[in-house]
C-alpha cells in the first residue's frame, strides 16, 4: 500500500515538471536565475525518478515503510513550495523579503533535513543488507552512496548560492537508479553470480568516475 502511493505521487510529481516545462514554452522568460520556469520543471521532473527510484531500492533493502512516507512527504513539499514561488514570481531559497517568503524558505529547509534523514536511512539499509545477491548488494551501496554524494553537491550549491556544482549534482543523483537497474538486468541472463557481480563492479567504478570527471569540471569552470 505505502508503495503503490508512493509511486503514483512521484507519477503526478514528474508529471508536473513536465506541466511546468509546457508553461514555459508559452510563457518564456528566462531559463536560469533565481526567478525562472527552471526549478518547477527539473525539480518536479528529478523528484519524481527519485522518489520512484527510492520506493524500488527501498523495496529490495526492505526498508521500513516511515522512511518512504518521509521522502514522499519531503518530495512533494519541496516541489509545491518551489513551483509556488515560480508562480508568484519570486526567488524560492534565501527570499526573506516578506514573512510569508521566510515561511515558505523555513518549510524548504525542513524539507531538506527530512530528505538527508531519509536518504541517510537508505545508506545504512544497503550497508546491512546480507540477504541481497553480491552483485545487487554492490549496486545499493554504491549507488546509495552517489545519492548521499548529490545531496552534498546540492548543499555546496545551496551554500555558494550559485549552481556552480549542478552537473555534478545531477550525474551524482541518479547512480541509485542506473547501478541497481544494472544488477537487475543482469539477474536475467545466464551468466554465473561471479561475472555478474564483477560487471556491477566496474560499471559502479564507472559511475563514480564520471561524477568526479563531473565534480572536476564543475571546480575548473
Amino acid at each position: 500500500m505505502t508503495s503503490r502511493v508512493a509511486y503514483r505521487v512521484a507519477a503526478v510529481l514528474f508529471l508536473s515538471g513536465l506541466f511546468h516545462l509546457g508553461v514555459f514554452f508559452v510563457a518564456g522568460g528566462p531559463w536560469e536565475g533565481p526567478v525562472s520556469w527552471r526549478k518547477p520543471v527539473t525539480f518536479g521532473l528529478s523528484f519524481g525518478l527519485t522518489l520512484a527510484t527510492y520506493v524500488w531500492v527501498g523495496g529490495f533493502l526492505r526498508l521500513r515503510a516511515f522512511w518512504i512516507w518521509l521522502f514522499t512527504a519531503a518530495s512533494v513539499l519541496e516541489v509545491a513550495l518551489i513551483s509556488l514561488q515560480a508562480w508568484r514570481g519570486v526567488p524560492s531559497h534565501f527570499n526573506t523579503a516578506t514573512a510569508f517568503d521566510s515561511l515558505v524558505a523555513r518549510g524548504l529547509t525542513g524539507g531538506g533535513v527530512m530528505i538527508i534523514g531519509s536518504v541517510a536511512a537508505l545508506v545504512v539499509a544497503a550497508l546491512r543488507a546480507a540477504h541481497l545477491a553480491p552483485g545487487m548488494r554492490v549496486a545499493v551501496v554504491v549507488g546509495t552512496s552517489t545519492l548521499a554524494a548529490a545531496l552534498a553537491f546540492g548543499g555546496l550549491m545551496i551554500a555558494e548560492r550559485d549552481g556552480s556544482w549542478k552537473l555534478a549534482h545531477g550525474v551524482a543523483m541518479h547512480g541509485v537508479l542506473v547501478l541497481p537497474l544494472l544488477a537487475w538486468v543482469l539477474g536475467f541472463t545466464t551468466w554465473d553470480e561471479r561475472r555478474r557481480t564483477g560487471l556491477v563492479g566496474l560499471g559502479s567504478a564507472g559511475y563514480v568516475l564520471l561524477i568526479a570527471g563531473a565534480a572536476l569540471f564543475n571546480a575548473t569552470a
